[in-house]
């Protein structure tokens, strides 16, 4: 029979007792303290957890709402630690090319979508070459003759290509001698094709409108629904800029927004130096300490830089987005100060200078944080280059999304000795961040979960699971998107574990994932989401 919970609180009154806003007690709570204690009980005030324990403390306190949680189990509020929630939200209104299995099924959507919308630009996201039975890069030749006057922007599933019409590149300013570096217009025949790998696609940006103020308090409200709905209170946003992190902080001023933020500046000169110069900016929902920083582009458009060609491209091996020279002069920079830097490195040669910057340059300093988002493919002998100071920022889940068709890019030993190597780099690092990188990947926090721990697709591809040896343990998984993702954030002594002191950021499940079948993992259901002591997600009103 299923359980039932009611979360409108009911209002009590006592006689004795300290008076405190909730209890809630029968629940079956991993708390995720230092030695990952159970509990069955906790008392919120003010938005902090007060006590946590048994039974027992409910005849210590005077609660203002009591919620008997019939046995269901309690987890510390998630933190996603690698996710695009603006641009999850913006998209979230443009074409879903998620799932399409041809290159005329991309075409029949698009179509669909401008008859239905009669919009000035067309925006599309989430195709994937790799998906379809020819696995090339389309052309843009359909694009120009079906929509010769109005702009058309896909974007690849990665977010480092887009497919583009001859009107974008003629308002973009895009030819066949564009040279950007850290990227490619591709060619065939000396022409462009409308592929734009990496840097080319800030021309596009530059060019053409940007989301109004409307359209982005919109997309945030959106990506917060959302995300309370699968039981996350922080997201740790990849790379913003300064308007649109101020923008967030004034949302929360004004309590429109409550999504707490974990914000990376994007690395744009201007931007990186007017949070420098004024400090951390920390608030209670916003914190901004942190630079975004891209070496290299995505494996899935070979923009990843590999230190030999690629197994299924032989004349390419990748490009930087950044330079080596431009990362290591922003690192000493960056070291002079408070913030981290958080630098995206997919390939082996990306992630092996990254390493050779942080390791010079963190040499004297006590406790930097600084991570490296993704941390995907690691030669054999640079394993050792990370320590306590850099931690692996991850997503499971492009483990079991890339493992159709990595080893085609990679071949098979560099994909064995360093592919998607989290316990690896758990055991170099001792701490993992995990998150989803959505709208990338999905947004369901309980696919990255399920991920880490199987190794496995959502259909229990493959049985044994994907290189089973770099599975975490549900300990660490549990950890990752907890604990370690609030330690990653410098933010341990505020959240990630159900403890005296801390905010009462929580999550409660239908089910035991600790405990339950690895299969049942994946449909787990968030029954309600609490950030700071207040319902913000119910699915059982």
């Amino acid at each position: 029979m299923q359980k039932v919970l009611h979360i409108s609180l009911l209002i009590l009154i006592f006689s004795c007792g300290e008076k405190v806003d909730l209890l809630v007690h029968n629940a079956k709570i991993y708390t995720v303290n230092e030695t990952f204690d159970e509990a069955t009980a906790f008392v919120v005030k003010d938005g902090i957890f007060v006590e946590v324990g048994g039974e027992e403390i409910k005849n210590k306190y005077n609660p203002k709402s009591v919620v008997d949680a019939h046995g269901l189990t309690i987890i510390p509020g998630l933190i996603d630690a690698h996710c695009h929630f603006l641009q999850y939200g913006l998209e979230s209104q443009q074409i879903n090319l998620r799932g399409t299995k041809s290159f005329n099924e991309v075409l029949k959507k698009v179509k669909k979508f401008v008859s239905e919308n009669n919009p000035k630009i067309v925006y599309g996201r989430y195709w994937d070459q790799n998906d379809w039975k020819v696995k090339e890069f389309p052309n843009k030749k359909e694009l120009d003759i079906l929509f010769p006057d109005i702009p058309v922007v896909l974007e690849r599933v990665d977010g480092h290509a887009y497919l583009v019409n001859q009107k974008t590149l003629d308002i973009s300013g895009i030819n066949s001698s564009t040279k950007v570096s850290g990227g490619t217009v591709v060619l065939e025949n000396g022409k462009p094709t409308g592929i734009l790998i990496d840097s080319p696609m800030n021309l596009v940006k530059k060019s053409l409108p940007n989301p109004s103020l409307e359209d982005k308090i919109k997309a945030l409200m959106i990506a917060e629904e959302k995300s309370f709905e699968y039981g996350l209170t922080t997201i740790d946003e990849a790379g913003l800029s300064k308007d649109n992190i101020l923008l967030i902080d004034s949302l929360h001023k004004s309590n429109t927004l409550k999504m707490r933020v974990y914000a990376m500046i994007s690395n744009d000169k201007d931007d990186v130096n007017y949070f420098l110069n004024r400090g951390v900016l920390k608030t209670d929902k916003l914190n901004v300490r942190s630079v975004k920083v891209y070496a290299d582009g995505a494996l899935g458009s070979r923009g990843a830089l590999l230190k030999s060609p690629y197994s299924d491209k032989v004349d390419h091996m990748g490009k930087f987005i950044t330079s080596y020279e431009s990362m290591d002069s922003l690192a000493k920079i960056i070291a002079l100060t408070n913030f981290q830097m958080n630098t995206h490195a997919i390939g082996d040669d990306a992630n092996h200078s990254i390493l050779k910057i942080y390791n010079k340059v963190l040499d004297n300093i006590d406790d930097p944080r600084w991570r490296i988002e993704h941390s995907q493919i690691i030669s054999s002998d640079d394993f050792q280059m990370f320590n306590s100071k850099i931690i692996p920022s991850v997503q499971p889940t492009h483990a079991t999304s890339d493992m159709y068709w990595a080893e085609e890019r990679l071949g098979h030993k560099r994909i064995k000795e360093g592919g998607y190597a989290y316990k690896k780099l758990l055991d170099w690092s001792g701490v993992l961040a995990l998150g989803t990188d959505f709208p990338v990947e999905k947004i369901n926090p309980f696919h990255t979960f399920y991920a880490a721990v199987a190794r496995k697709d959502l259909a229990g591809f493959p049985y044994g699971g994907f290189q089973s040896e770099n599975s975490l343990s549900r300990y660490e998984a549990l950890m990752g998107m907890t604990a370690w993702a609030a330690y990653s954030n410098f933010e341990e002594n505020e959240k990630g574990s159900i403890e005296s002191g801390k905010m009462a950021d929580f999550v409660i499940l239908d089910r035991d994932i600790m405990k339950v079948e690895e299969k049942q993992i994946p449909t787990t259901k968030v029954v309600a989401t609490i950030l700071g002591g207040n319902v913000v997600y119910n699915n059982r009103l």
